[in-house]
């Protein structure tokens, strides 16, 4: 399942600082989220 991410855990690291903080709520895997956003980008797909 590593294969379905487009982002390398060094990528992520350099990124996380960036993300917001978890209130309340678990958050949700933000590389798999990320990795989504780059495929629908990459391949021109809409939203």
């Amino acid at each position: 399942m590593s294969d379905l991410f487009w982002l390398t855990d060094a990528q992520m690291a350099r990124l996380e600082p960036l993300f917001p903080k978890s209130h309340g709520r678990p958050r949700v895997n933000d590389k798999r989220v990320l990795s989504g956003i780059i495929f629908i980008n990459r391949n021109g797909l809409r939203w």
